[in-house]
């Protein structure tokens, strides 16, 4: 039976020292790193407040040079990361440059005439509905569109309000002359997140024009095939519709209309549950969606677009909240290490733009001011966005859906309650004085410690992953509770919290994943994480598909004070190969999937 679940307040949650919190605080050193006069070079552009001579030298390039047709995107990026970087964690620094960029782009709209504030020309819009060929005027647009609501609705900035309320006003009165099937023509041509911007819009202040707005921008050649249940993605350009259905899942929640729902459950079908995807998640190859089951002939240097995970991500949170669902957590997690960690470069915080899965792949890193592709943009969103899928609430409690270590204050019948999820290290001196005999334990392990300031009665569900490969051990206080062995499944915990510690071993076994349409390709999994073989090749392996530990064993496993569960080698094979987890590869060539035989 599902529940709803809801979103905890973006302050509520903190990363706990560690890997992942250096990430995210690259990322955040990244983002001050960049002069705000470039990151608003193409809006003062367009509102005659920037004219060099010549081009200057250090102005950023790439996608966001002042000759690109899509200039200005990642601005709207910034600002969305910006606004979570200030709501989860107080950040002043990054608020007060995000409030700056604010102002001006209010100044830049003054000086367009109190409404247009594009970073590209409105005639862009003009040349699409002539049927001009243009490259994704709306969806460029967008993204400084949700980087204003972002910032209003995250970061409590009221000038971001006005400005988009006043650029919607434009967008009704253009919408507005087409007939329906001319705008259905023109929403043929990339709107990105236009419909859900409206949709967002709309929730705020529930006027009819913004209503318009959503009507206008149904993509019904689309949502309509979806509803007959048609194959409408194979070898189509997949992060054109993800974005789109963001605005169905949105409308949704605004409107109310069923039909909007149901397009997204229709979608989610087709692109994910009826087609099958990569060992990492992803499903993409050259930015298109791959045929149903058919991935034997997808690998390639251009698999999994980062647009693509990270959207789908958002998809997948989205159908978590109304429905409580486990598998969209088990997929989120899947995504988060091997496309969100790993198309980040834990050393510089660049991005790669694809992950590629053909045999000797390397990733291709971004630069900090010369490529800014659409992937750079929701890179820093994606990395600013890591306490916001951790931890839900239900009408019994709390939940616990990834196995991050964070810390959340959470407010339950008049109590506050703090939980705090570490992760364990194994402690050999420990073993030691347990007279315990030294042994390899590469399972996950977690402390929970739940403090609330009076005893409070609520349910804690923790999720148990795709991925067990054995009965958890859970205990609380000490005492071990009775839990099933039900991969993809939640365990539920009923009591009078007070000051109670949990301990939460989640047992993982390599595992082996055929490649979708060609059963002869596998890849290998320990537990979430997917190994890459440091090779340029994919050299025959021989032993049992059903018993991976006959083909790989650990590697340097032991070292002073733990145990090194994360690389491997081969045994007993002609070549010997290393493997590393996939989110650890920075420019070493890699192989994912090799050919397996008996």
């Amino acid at each position: 039976m599902f529940e709803t679940h809801h979103s905890l307040p973006w302050n509520a949650v903190t990363l706990q020292p560690g890997s992942l919190k250096k990430r995210a605080e690259l990322n955040r050193a990244y983002m001050l790193s960049l002069k705000s006069s470039h990151l608003l070079q193409n809006h003062y552009g367009e509102a005659g407040l920037w004219n060099p001579p010549q081009q200057p030298t250090d102005c950023h390039g790439g996608w966001e040079s002042p000759t690109s047709q899509l200039r200005g995107h990642f601005l709207g990026h910034w600002l969305s990361a910006a606004a979570r970087l200030f709501a989860s964690t107080g950040d002043t620094e990054i608020k007060g440059k995000a409030d700056f960029i604010v102002a001006e782009l209010a100044r830049c709209q003054q000086e367009m005439g109190g409404e247009w504030i594009g970073s590209i020309p409105e005639k862009y819009l003009d040349w699409i509905a002539r049927g001009k060929r243009v490259w994704a005027p709306q969806y460029t647009l967008h993204k400084t569109l949700m980087g204003l609501y972002d910032m209003y609705e995250i970061a409590q900035n009221e000038q971001a309000l006005d400005i988009l309320i006043h650029w919607a006003n434009w967008f009704h009165r253009w919408t507005g002359q087409f007939s329906r099937e001319q705008m259905d023509d023109i929403l043929d041509v990339e709107t990105g997140g236009m419909l859900e911007v409206w949709a967002n819009l709309y929730g705020v202040t529930n006027k009819q024009e913004h209503l318009d707005l959503i009507r206008r921008y149904d993509r019904r050649r689309l949502f309509d095939r979806l509803l007959a249940g048609e194959d409408v993605l194979t070898y189509m350009h997949a992060n054109t519709t993800i974005p789109e259905v963001h605005g169905a899942a949105r409308a949704w929640e605004v409107t109310g209309e069923q039909r909007w729902r149901d397009i997204v459950e229709a979608y989610w079908r087709l692109a994910v549950t009826d087609r099958g995807y990569f060992c990492t998640g992803g499903q993409t190859s050259d930015e298109m969606w791959c045929p149903p089951h058919q991935l034997g002939g997808q690998l390639g240097p251009e698999n999994q677009e980062h647009c693509t995970v990270y959207n789908l991500m958002r998809l997948a949170n989205y159908l978590f909240r109304w429905t409580g669902d486990v598998v969209y957590a088990d997929y989120y997690e899947r995504n988060f290490y091997n496309g969100i960690l790993a198309q980040q470069n834990a050393q510089t915080g660049m991005i790669a733009y694809y992950l590629p899965l053909e045999t000797g792949g390397t990733k291709v890193w971004g630069t900090p001011t010369n490529d800014f592709w659409c992937c750079h943009g929701t890179l820093v969103q994606a990395q600013a966005s890591h306490t916001r899928d951790i931890y839900f609430t239900n009408d019994e409690g709390l939940v616990v859906s990834q196995y991050i270590p964070s810390h959340v204050q959470w407010h339950h019948d008049g109590s506050e309650v703090s939980v705090t999820l570490e992760s364990k290290a194994h402690d050999v001196y420990a073993l030691k004085a347990s007279r315990e005999q030294p042994r390899q334990t590469s399972h996950p392990e977690y402390t929970l410690s739940v403090n609330c300031e009076q005893p409070t009665e609520y349910t804690l569900t923790l999720r148990l992953p795709w991925w067990l490969a054995d009965e958890p051990t859970i205990t609380i206080n000490g005492e071990r509770q009775r839990v099933p062995h039900t991969p993809s499944s939640y365990y539920r915990i009923r009591r009078t919290w007070h000051n109670d510690k949990l301990t939460i071993l989640l047992p993982k076994a390599l595992q082996i994943v055929p490649l979708p349409g060609a059963s002869d390709m596998m890849a290998f999994m320990d537990g979430p994480i997917v190994l890459a073989g440091l090779c340029d090749d994919a050299s025959m392996l021989y032993g049992s598909k059903d018993q991976p530990e006959t083909l790989l064993a650990p590697y340097h496993e032991r070292q002073y004070a733990a145990w090194q569960p994360d690389s491997y080698e081969t045994r007993n094979q002609p070549h010997t190969t290393r493997f590393l987890p996939l989110c650890d590869i920075r420019d070493e060539r890699y192989t994912v999937y090799f050919p397996v035989t008996e």
